[in-house]
């Protein structure tokens, strides 16, 4: 009796890490997301989608995003509701924790980085256009900004 109550409960705990990190981009949508830096306070993700590439429902936390090519995404959130969004190059926006599918609608492909800010700064109270006080991560995005310049030059 308690060897089955072991693997029934071996069982739901793999279920439920499995379930919990499924929704991981680096790992649901390694196509799309790559790693760059990570540490106790941020996680820094190259974005990647190939002309009219889509990807699966995935979670992120909040945290702001660099657009290092124009982009028209179309973002279709867990309940089905859907936002399209155009991005500048060069232009950092912040975004909620959210979890959504990601259409790239445009004809070439769409390139940026993602900061996930994790801690108290990365709750749900956190406003959409409003970049972070954090010295450190404002450095961060303008070094991601003049490389990504440079790089078109």
């Amino acid at each position: 009796m308690r060897s089955r109550l072991f693997w029934v409960l071996a069982v739901v705990y793999l279920v439920a890490i499995s379930a919990s990190s499924a929704q991981d981009p680096l790992k649901v949508e390694s196509a799309h997301y790559r790693l760059a830096f990570e540490n106790e306070a941020v996680q820094v993700v190259y974005i990647h989608y190939g002309p009219h590439e889509k990807s699966m429902l995935h979670q992120h936390p909040a945290g702001v995003v660099v657009n290092l090519t124009d982009g028209h995404l179309r973002f279709t959130d867990q309940g089905g509701g859907t936002q399209e969004v155009h991005a500048i190059h060069g232009e950092a926006r912040w975004f909620p924790p959210l979890k959504h599918r990601v259409e790239n609608l445009s004809n070439t492909a769409y390139d940026g980085v993602y900061i996930g800010v994790k801690g108290k700064g990365a709750g749900p109270g956190a406003s959409q256009g409003a970049i972070t006080p954090d010295p450190a991560i404002n450095a961060m995005l303008l070094s991601t900004l003049r490389g990504s310049r440079a790089e078109a030059k």
